[in-house]
């Protein structure tokens, strides 16, 4: 499994200061999704709906919003 592209701008064109620790989101060669991101899984756990659930070994994250409309146009529709 690699990294094949980033999904969305970069995040010095979103406006981080450094421009290299943001949120960011990468495709990988497999076909699945890649997210950085702040773990917050002890403070969202408890607040997924009764139809959701992760397992052991999944954590939540939370991404900006501006990086996920950004990556939108980059989304592959299939």
């Amino acid at each position: 499994m690699a990294i094949v592209r980033r999904i969305g701008d970069p995040p010095r064109a979103r406006g981080s200061v450094s421009g290299q620790t943001c949120s960011d989101i990468f495709e990988l060669s497999d076909g699945n999704f890649a997210i950085i991101g702040t773990e917050a899984t002890a403070e969202l756990d408890r607040e997924l709906p009764d139809d959701a659930a992760r397992a052991d070994y999944e954590r939540i994250v939370i991404i900006a919003r501006e990086t996920l409309l950004r990556a939108r146009r980059d989304i592959p529709d299939s």
